[in-house]
């Protein structure tokens, strides 16, 4: 069988590299549930719905301790609020890590996949460079 030509390679897209990125393994395996809602919290806890709720949440709470007339369960210094912050800065803070994570393991796959595909459109372009120059040459020698 008669071997093809670099531009009938690069036309039909053989020689190329063709791997998808999906492919690999780290993206085939099966989320287990601390992930999937790592990914959920961090998803919703990164977003502005959950800032402007959140803000929104604690000028309920010191309003309504402040301007309770009877039984306001966390009078001025808000110590119990001050609790549910650290616990929840607590617990969020390492699920996000997690998350962020994972996304970082994808990332380096990433750029693997794009070092890759950058190394052999580089000997692509250099071969392409070999061809035309000896074009070039044939040419020269052609009109002499």
């Amino acid at each position: 069988m008669k071997k093809k030509g670099m531009l009938d390679r690069l036309l039909n897209g053989r020689g190329l590299l063709h791997k998808r990125i999906d492919k690999h393994p780290i993206f085939k395996e099966k989320l287990t549930i601390g992930q999937k809602s790592a990914d959920a919290v961090s998803k919703y806890a990164g977003s502005w719905g959950f800032i402007f709720g959140f803000l929104a949440f604690l000028a309920l709470w010191v309003a309504v301790n402040v301007y309770a007339w009877v039984n306001a369960w966390d009078p001025y210094p808000f110590i119990l609020l001050n609790l549910i912050l650290s616990c929840l800065a607590a617990l969020q803070a390492p699920i996000i890590l997690m998350s962020q994570n994972r996304q970082a393991q994808r990332d380096r796959i990433d750029a693997k996949y794009d070092h890759a595909v950058n190394r052999k459109a580089e000997r692509e372009i250099q071969a392409i460079l070999k061809g035309v120059e000896t074009i070039k040459r044939n040419m020269r020698g052609s009109k002499k």
